[in-house]
């Protein structure tokens, strides 16, 4: 699609580029608001990115800060076809089952992580918001017409990049059909509100069972000689690590021994959290488990927690705390 100096917003003035930006992060919540000022897509189950696209060159930056493009040479390819000038899309890459749902898992083996069946050009890109483009800021803008413009440059792109589809319908609705068809949730986002980096009640997810991001701290061993009983998860509350319980569920057995592999490079005899646990072995607190679970006990534990992948990993201490 070639770039139109009339999808171009008025008055906005020249602005430097910024190398990197720190992503709007959704604020969990227990349900969808309501009224006309919220707009609702579907919550995307990958890896956070941003696609900044200059003259010359195009480059993909995690949430963390690294430079991971040639690990989606897909869609590198296609954001230079889009021909613009400059932009910086906001996203989530994913992989997407034979019913159309992302999965994480997936993901994660056609990046290569993992033996797979899967190609990197399966890697997908969702974008739904545009922060910079044709050398404007567009954060200060609010979201309706960060959308408006978002449509525009991604109108006839159905390849690497997708457009995150906005849903027309009431938020509880949106939720119950969300989650009868296996999606992970839903976001919602407030039309009037400019994009602030971190986490803001400006965007909210809901998601159909609670899923979160844990720093692993330590395991117990398995009976099964090789593998992981039990992993020790932390939150970061008040600015240090607190101990949120043990997940022992959601791993097969060669994933549990590969894992384990993992955990005892990282060893440490100086346990990142306050616990004392007969036979545990602790860590350092650089990988970042990717968990399920129900909800928070009175104690502050996870409920009925189970494993669904690693976030993270320690030659970079690569955080991702929660896709959006």
């Amino acid at each position: 699609m070639a770039r139109s100096s009339s999808n171009k917003p008025p008055e906005a003035p020249t602005d430097s580029m910024p190398a990197r930006v720190d992503p709007c992060v959704a604020m969990l919540v227990d349900k969808p608001p309501k009224g006309p000022e919220w707009a609702f897509e579907v919550k995307w189950d990958g890896y956070r990115l941003a696609v900044h696209i200059e003259p010359g060159r195009v480059r993909i930056i995690t949430r963390g800060g690294y430079d991971w493009t040639n690990r989606f040479p897909s869609i590198v390819a296609e954001a230079r076809q889009l021909r613009l000038t400059t932009a910086i899309l906001d996203g989530e890459a994913v992989v997407l089952d034979e019913q159309g749902r992302s999965d994480f898992g997936m993901l994660q083996r056609a990046l290569g992580r993992r033996p797979s069946a899967h190609e990197p050009g399966e890697i997908i890109l969702f974008a739904f918001d545009l922060l910079y483009f044709d050398g404007c800021d567009l954060r200060r803008l609010p979201q309706r017409e960060r959308r408006r413009l978002l449509e525009q440059v991604l109108a006839e792109r159905k390849d690497a990049i997708h457009l995150s589809e906005e849903v027309e319908a009431d938020g509880e609705e949106f939720l119950r059909v969300a989650c009868a068809h296996g999606l992970e949730g839903i976001i919602a986002k407030h039309r009037e509100r400019p994009y602030r980096s971190g986490r803001t009640d400006a965007w909210r997810k809901i998601t159909c069972t609670r899923r979160d991001s844990f720093v692993i701290v330590g395991f117990e061993p398995s009976t099964v000689t090789g593998a992981i009983g039990r992993l020790l998860l932390a939150a970061r509350r008040g600015g240090e690590l607190v101990y949120v319980g043990g997940c022992g569920t959601g791993w097969t057995r060669e994933e549990s021994v590969k894992l384990r592999e993992l955990l005892e490079e990282i060893e440490t005899d100086a346990p990142a959290v306050n616990l004392k646990r007969k036979g545990a072995v602790f860590t350092q607190p650089l990988l970042v488990a990717e968990v399920e679970y129900r909800a928070w006990t009175d104690e502050g534990r996870l409920r009925h927690p189970s494993f669904k992948g690693l976030r993270g990993h320690h030659d970079g201490v690569e955080i991702f705390d929660q896709s959006t």
